[in-house]
């Protein structure tokens, strides 16, 4: 199975007639270190949140079980808000599950809550937007609390250029140059996202302990669905802003160019938390 970094772009809303009539669905809010799991997604012969999870739920549900995200996250990646839906036997206690599955992963995986969906939810086709954050540290040498948090860079870098690269990234654009092709598209197939928000913002000091120099740097980019690599491939062209080796401009160049070979830098996985899902109020709400 093909990994995504992130989430593909989501098909029309399922119905509610999607659970079977013998299950209950329920809406998973989960928070993961990916540092030990090759990624979301369910793999034959290998440690997957998906797979881990299943199992715990499958084992207090006492039937085999199914998980759908909202987003697949790649080998290494992390997750806060990280939403899922599973269908299970109404007489399982969605309480009772939290705790359940909680004392037998956390806290490398922890069920943050479980409840009872909505009519027609499903966690990856409902998503409106999902946000993402990615940490870089900029330091001479490695932080034992951050290095599998944040990106080291030991180099100086620009916030203000940093932050004027990311404006140009909001919009509806060809991301085709900031993207792994998916199976099966040709190079001039457009993978056309909408980036409703990316901001750079300096994190203050806090209980890290951060010494004189370094500087904890934090990129938020927010989009109904990203592709491939996407989010990592911006970070690593908007350090390379940072850094003096290009400049703002090349971003908006970069884009209209639709050519990943000049995306030469891609920020590695460990950086990378998903933040949250938005699935707006409920069928029934305002």
């Amino acid at each position: 199975m093909t990994l995504f970094d992130l989430d593909p772009e989501p098909g029309p809303p399922a119905g509610a007639g999607s659970v079977p009539a013998t299950r209950l669905r329920l809406r998973l809010e989960v928070a993961y270190d990916g540092s030990g799991f090759r990624g979301f997604a369910a793999q034959a012969g290998q440690r997957t949140v998906a797979g881990v999870l299943a199992e715990a739920i499958g084992t207090v549900a006492r039937h085999r079980v199914e998980l759908t995200c909202a987003g697949r996250t790649d080998a290494g990646v992390h997750a806060l808000g990280q939403v899922a839906h599973v269908d299970v036997d109404p007489s399982v206690d969605p309480a009772r599950l939290v705790k359940a599955v909680n004392a037998m992963l956390g806290p490398a995986v922890v069920l943050r809550s479980a409840e009872v969906a909505a009519p027609g939810f499903d966690a990856r086709r409902s998503a409106l937007c999902r946000r993402y954050r990615y940490l870089v540290l900029r330091a001479d040498g490695p932080h034992p609390l951050l290095a599998g948090q944040a990106w080291l860079v030991r180099h100086e870098l620009d916030l203000r250029a940093m932050a004027a690269g990311a404006d140009a990234l909001v919009g509806e654009h060809d991301f085709r140059a900031f993207c792994r092709r998916p199976p099966g598209a040709g190079p001039a197939d457009p993978l056309v996202r909408v980036v409703t928000d990316a901001a750079w913002r300096q994190e203050r000091p806090g209980p890290d302990g951060l010494g004189p120099g370094e500087r904890l740097l934090r990129f938020e980019v927010t989009a109904r669905s990203f592709c491939h690599q996407m989010v990592r491939t911006m970070v690593g062209i908007l350090v390379d802003v940072g850094r003096g080796r290009r400049r703002p401009s090349d971003v908006v160049a970069l884009l209209r160019s639709g050519d990943r070979s000049h995306a030469t830098t891609v920020a590695p996985p460990h950086g990378l938390c998903l933040l949250s899902v938005d699935y707006g109020p409920p069928p029934d709400g305002p």
